[in-house]
């Protein structure tokens, strides 16, 4: 099976990376946070590849890092979590995120992730709580404060705009050292954290 691909990279979108190698153009299913890092088209790129086969397709996830590879392969062992699902999840919140979550039994926390409801995010701690790695530099990093009502409606409309979580949530931090607190101000004070 394919575990690692070197090559030209043909084409790339926010899901899907083309990588020539000796003459064959593959296929490769990638997360976001894999597309946003991706060279420009043309240069060449290493990814790690999961060979996903089933008996009507077989299908490459690839990944820039390879404990982003390690965690999807953790993932889809998780019943009800399919390579799709865990790619979606991957996209929804940093791989380091993730981990410190379903290791701090944050159930609430993996919910956020699209597709992922709370059946599942409780099958994905207890199924995985034990497996995945500390985060480097051995403590467990300390949870996000919880967010208060208007804080989680402030960051969902930056969501439903298309400003990705992780970015969603850097802003709103930025809105909250101002100590707005009504949502339109909060919401005025995200916006232009993002617009800088």
């Amino acid at each position: 099976m394919i575990a690692h691909l070197r090559g030209k990279l043909l084409a790339k979108h926010p899901n899907q990376a083309i990588v020539e190698a000796a003459g064959v153009g593959y296929d490769v299913n990638i997360t976001v946070p894999t597309f946003s890092d991706l060279p420009e088209v043309g240069s060449e790129v290493a990814l790690h590849i999961h060979t996903h086969v089933r008996e009507d397709a077989l299908a490459l996830y690839g990944f820039l890092r390879h404990s982003e590879k390690q965690l999807f392969e953790k993932l889809i062992t998780v019943s009800g979590i399919g390579p799709k699902l865990a790619v979606t999840t991957l996209s929804g919140m940093a791989a380091d995120e993730m981990v410190a979550a379903i290791r701090g039994n944050d159930v609430a926390r993996l919910t956020r992730i699209p597709g992922i409801g709370k059946k599942i995010a409780e099958r994905m701690v207890l199924e995985l709580r034990d497996k995945l790695p500390a985060p480097q530099g051995g403590a467990e990093p300390s949870p996000k404060p919880a967010l208060g009502a208007t804080e989680e409606d402030v960051l969902s409309a930056l969501i439903n705009l298309g400003y990705q979580r992780p970015l969603a949530e850097k802003a709103l931090a930025l809105a909250g050292n101002g100590k707005q607190n009504t949502f339109d101000s909060m919401f005025r004070a995200a916006l232009a954290a993002l617009s800088k």
